[in-house]
């Protein structure tokens, strides 16, 4: 008998867990794609998994606040499929670090070549300016202009 004010759980069916392995697998295979692109170097705006793996960890998160009732514990009887479905959760847990860890750095190359573009922006503006920060003339006036002779 429950305590009042105490949420019960009821057991996850196997069904249910089955279909929580399931997603679990297809989230890692997400993100194990992910992080391949990511560590060939390409920026993470431009992956093509950031939709799906937003669609499945959405997915996967309601399923399990459902099974747990808010209580953080996912009820499975069948003691191999709880171990089955543990398994792909720390499974996933890896992968979602290594994830982290690749968008982190993907990120940190991505403020590098835009820091560097910045820099060369600003130093080719400076070259170029024909007052400097005092608003002194820099340059000596130059004439485009051309002698014709008839």
């Amino acid at each position: 008998m429950a305590q009042i004010g105490t949420p019960t759980v009821s057991p996850v069916s196997d069904e249910r867990a089955l279909a929580m392995i399931a997603l679990i697998d297809d989230l890692i295979l997400v993100i194990d794609d992910e992080n391949v692109e990511l560590a060939k170097g390409l920026p993470a705006s431009r992956l093509k998994q950031v939709d799906e793996k937003a669609r499945l960890a959405e997915l996967f998160e309601r399923w399990v606040g459902e099974c747990t009732g808010g209580n953080g514990a996912i009820q499975v009887q069948n003691r191999q499929l709880r171990d089955r479905l543990l398994d792909r959760i720390l499974q996933l847990r890896g992968a979602m670090d290594e994830n982290l860890m690749r968008l982190r750095a993907a990120i940190e190359a991505s403020n590098r070549r835009i820091e560097a573009v910045m820099q060369a922006i600003r130093e080719q503006l400076a070259g170029n300016a024909p007052y400097g920060a005092a608003g002194t003339r820099t340059a000596r006036a130059v004439s485009c202009g051309t002698s014709l002779r008839a």
